[in-house]
């Protein structure tokens, strides 16, 4: 008798196969141009369901779009009832806004030719509903008078330094006047305080975990300061990835997470209390031999981000044992020992530590779908302008 499949049984039957030591393997792999950035969409809608499972409402999700700057990636998540964004560009707001993005926030603060383009943003994609960043008081009134002469009013966030030390107000009473001052222009509207916590990336959680709360504290002083003013008690946004299963538990705060989308190196040794899968490589193959321990790759600093020191670049998952000797533009020289049976053409599956600027040396990624090349999704935001 045959039975049928329940819908919790074949994810548990998908992700298996996504699991298996080989899930990065392409079977077509002769029509692929190395060195390429290729996507797994099946992993990518896993992480997604995984990301949802981590929090108690999907309303207090806000992903930041910075890891993939595509609008194939942006609507699978609306399509899973992700209704809010963070971004850090115009462009990528402007991606967030041809998907039909429901609330962005730009993670800055704009001000001149950048304000202008945010302005011509607003108004080009009424149905998404923008804010940005605010840190001090002239760029706030700045805001607010450019904002009016457009007859708009522009919903701000404070930006609070807790701990970044490269944008944003201390949480203070400095802060909490900055938000009445505000709240005073005719031009913008405050609406919340936005809390970015990079800084901490303890592999212990124990440890990340009361780092982020001693960040966090001053933060909740501010937004209860301000309510106590007889002002609506402020939104807060908060965190990143290594933060986010912290920040999650707080009950309303929004969250801000990026790299789970694709995940990589880095954060899977940072984090690995966080289940999401591997969902980008970078492909490449071996070109030449140098000598008899020596391999010469199609993977230079033009094909992976290059910021961390050599050996926190790439990380291969067919071949872990290579160890990076040099790099440059288009070249990446390892040593693969005595006596390996490497050959000129050989394929090497790269996980890239850092994927956000990874993905951004790439116009288009190439997707990978029962092992195949499936098609291709284009990265429009990693441009500086799309059309605004």
């Amino acid at each position: 008798m045959s039975q049928k499949v329940g819908k919790t049984e074949r994810r548990k039957v998908d992700f298996e196969k996504m699991t298996e030591n080989n899930w990065y393997s392409i079977k077509d792999i002769e029509k692929l141009d190395t060195p390429a950035l290729v996507i797994y969409p099946d992993r990518v809608k896993e992480n997604i369901l995984i990301l949802k499972g981590m929090i108690d409402d999907v309303d207090r999700l806000r992903p930041h779009v910075k890891t993939h700057k595509c609008k194939d990636a942006a609507l699978l998540m609306i399509e899973a009832g992700i209704k809010k964004f963070k971004c850090a560009t115009i462009a990528e707001a402007e991606m967030l806004g041809m998907s039909k993005a429901h609330d962005v926030l730009l993670a800055y603060q704009p001000f001149g030719p950048k304000l202008e383009r945010f302005i011509q943003l607003i108004k080009a994609y009424p149905e998404t509903r923008y804010s940005c960043l605010v840190d001090n008081k002239a760029a706030a009134k700045h805001i607010s008078d450019v904002a009016l002469q457009q007859h708009l009013k522009i919903d701000v966030y404070i930006d609070l330094n807790i701990g970044m030390n490269r944008t944003g107000i201390i949480p203070d009473s400095q802060a909490t006047e900055l938000y009445i001052n505000c709240n005073t222009l005719a031009g913008i509207k405050p609406i919340g305080l936005h809390a970015y916590d990079g800084q901490i990336h303890d592999v212990d959680l124990a440890i990340r975990t009361r780092k982020c709360n001693d960040a966090f504290e001053p933060v909740k002083k501010l937004q209860q300061d301000i309510k106590q003013r007889g002002i609506p008690e402020p939104v807060i946004i908060a965190g990143g990835s290594p933060t986010f299963p912290i920040h999650a538990q707080r009950g309303v705060v929004e969250c801000s997470p990026g790299t789970f989308i694709y995940w990589d190196r880095g954060y899977s040794l940072i984090c690995p209390e966080q289940p999401f899968l591997t969902a980008a490589l970078v492909v490449s193959r071996v070109i030449s031999l140098p000598d008899e321990t020596k391999l010469c790759l199609d993977v230079g600093h033009k094909s992976v981000s290059a910021e961390n020191e050599l050996s926190k670049r790439i990380y291969f998952l067919n071949a872990p044992e290579l160890v990076m000797i040099g790099q440059s533009e288009e070249h990446l020289v390892v040593d693969a020992g005595k006596d390996h049976d490497y050959k000129i053409g050989d394929v090497l599956y790269g996980l890239p530590y850092h994927i956000c600027p990874t993905i951004a040396l790439y116009e288009r990624a190439i997707t990978i779908e029962d092992n195949k090349i499936s098609g291709e999704w284009k990265n429009i935001a990693r441009d500086r302008k799309i059309n605004i």
